[in-house]
């Protein structure tokens, strides 16, 4: 099985890779606009996690559409992640605009953290290499199931150049790697972090909450910013970097990740609102807290490992 579904998967990604990106963004869309009729299960969670975030903001109308749009770019960046990962970097500029990305990152030579989420073409954060002048991207990923398709992912990934590390046993390397500097490290903290998670609200309402952006940045002294890819319009995209957010407080001593996972949180916030149907709703991130979470202290120490993020 594994086998017939790697052949698949290489002849599908072959395919949309000999397609012209717009052909790629438009057969995404309908693909996931199918989904969305097919797909109840997905469909009821996304309605679902709008309700809670947005329910006062939009009438259920406005918010059924949000969705049904949200299905639309979900499949087009899918889509278009598999075909850009074989652009060139100039064939790929015209449709990638940066801002903000100088004021992230700290002078060459040290390392900087980034707090990314599951925004638009999210995998386009990854061909940002030619602006990191000299610097190693690097990020985190859980290897998913069946093995031929995170097979296929990572032979995908890897092209960009970024060092990709496995969160459950590549810890080590990870960590040996931020100790030489010069590192840009990518970690998406917008998913239900389980056990280890820091119980944080977002749009008001407590979720487990990753605390790897700010335990990596209080670790190594790293400049902390959030990244966010909107899609501007089909099969183009603009990566925005925030200001930096503060690790410390104003007499040098160390802010709890809390209360910077907490403007992580706030700044995802913002970029939701600003495009709604930009974001991954069809992912729990809501979720009741476990036993082992409702018994535990709200606030895990500094050095604890963290829970880390997915991959840029």
């Amino acid at each position: 099985m594994g086998f017939l579904l790697g052949i698949f998967v290489r002849a599908l990604v072959a395919t949309l890779q000999a397609l012209p990106l717009d052909w790629v963004a438009r057969l995404g869309r309908c693909a996931g606009n199918m989904t969305w009729w097919l797909d109840a299960r997905h469909r009821r969670v996304a309605l679902e996690n709008l309700e809670r975030a947005l329910g006062s903001e939009f009438s259920p109308q406005q918010l059924r559409g949000i969705a049904r749009e949200n299905f639309r770019r979900i499949g087009e960046n899918y889509a278009t992640a598999v075909k850009t990962a074989a652009m060139t970097d100039a064939e790929l500029a015209p449709r990638i605009d940066v801002s903000g990305f100088d004021e992230a990152v700290p002078p060459i030579g040290t390392l900087s953290v980034v707090a990314v989420g599951h925004f638009g073409n999210f995998e386009i954060l990854a061909r940002l290499r030619p602006l990191a002048h000299g610097r190693q991207l690097a990020t985190t990923y859980r290897a998913i199931r069946p093995p031929a398709l995170d097979a296929a992912l990572q032979r995908l990934r890897k092209r960009s150049g970024i060092l990709f590390f496995e969160r459950t046993r590549d810890g080590a390397q990870l960590r040996s790697v931020l100790n030489q500097g010069n590192v840009m490290l990518g970690l998406l903290s917008d998913q239900h972090a389980g056990n280890r998670g820091l119980w944080l609200p977002f749009f008001g309402h407590p979720c487990s909450t990753s605390a790897a952006p700010a335990v990596y940045a209080l670790r190594f002294h790293a400049r902390l910013a959030v990244g966010i890819c909107y899609r501007t319009r089909l099969a183009h995209w603009r990566v925005e970097f925030s200001e930096p957010i503060p690790t410390r407080s104003a007499d040098g001593s160390a802010r709890r990740p809390e209360e910077i996972m907490l403007d992580v949180n706030r700044c995802l916030e913002s970029a939701i609102r600003r495009d709604p149907a930009n974001w991954f709703w069809v992912h729990r991130r809501w979720k009741a807290p476990s036993r082992q979470q409702s018994a535990a202290p709200a606030n895990p120490p500094n050095d604890e490992e963290p829970a880390s993020g997915s991959p840029i």
